[in-house]
């Protein structure tokens, strides 16, 4: 496959063939943003307004726990406190309520790395569509894929609407076929998990199910779970 600046990163995600390749392409995407946050761009102005305004959801605010330091994290902390206290609970209370309850829903619905890596999404769906019809190499490439999660097989979809139709019900068809493969490949393994619970089946083989609930999570939500299950004794 011919790489440039586009496709390398492209190439780059799909290679490993291990698990959702969308999934992999937000993990790098939202890994590197939150490296970003607490890093370089922690003291640049215009990025301070920006983490200020959007905040961040409940799962990036770990991610960039993870990665930065403690007191990069706070300073971030301090002006977003700052600013959604003077939204949220301003000194003057005169203020209408609409305009107070209107921000906190925006803040309650708004991230600024969900923002960015949406953004970057799209550019990288873009381009992996491009690859797509042009490089053979690239389509079997895709082909070779394990599996896409329900979440990104309806995003990369979504993207793929400008293909002409041609190439759009070819490139459909393999979509699909990655997405339905595993869905029937995890929920025989699911349903296994569920009998090897029957008294009958003590002592027998649990085969590939053991994982079968944060696979059968992760295909659903595009997102390991982090809370594991036993797979014997009780059914708690």
């Amino acid at each position: 496959m011919r790489e440039d600046i586009c496709s390398i990163p492209i190439s780059e995600i799909f290679e490993p063939k291990d698990g959702c390749p969308f999934c992999r392409m937000r993990d790098m995407l939202e890994d590197r943003m939150a490296t970003y946050i607490t890093g370089a761009a922690m003291m640049e102005p215009d990025v301070r307004v920006e983490t200020n305004r959007l905040g961040f959801c409940h799962q990036h605010f770990e991610q960039i726990l993870q990665r930065g330091s403690r007191l990069s994290v706070a300073l971030i902390l301090e002006s977003l406190l700052d600013e959604a206290g003077k939204e949220i609970l301003p000194e003057d209370d005169k203020l209408a309520p609409k305009k107070i309850l209107a921000a906190a829903d925006r803040r309650a619905h708004s991230c600024f790395v969900c923002e960015n890596v949406e953004k970057n999404m799209q550019h990288l769906s873009a381009t992996v569509i491009k690859l797509w019809q042009s490089e053979p190499e690239f389509r079997t490439l895709y082909s070779e894929q394990t599996h896409i999660c329900l979440p990104h097989y309806s995003f990369i979809l979504a993207a793929a609407q400008k293909m002409p139709r041609k190439n759009f019900q070819p490139f459909a068809a393999e979509t699909k076929r990655l997405a339905k493969n595993y869905l029937d490949t995890v929920k025989a393994d699911t349903t296994h998990f569920c009998r090897m619970f029957d008294y009958r089946n003590a002592g027998g083989d649990w085969g590939n199910s053991r994982d079968a609930i944060e696979r059968a999570i992760t295909y659903l939500t595009s997102r390991e779970p982090t809370v594991t299950t036993k797979t014997e004794g009780k059914n708690r």
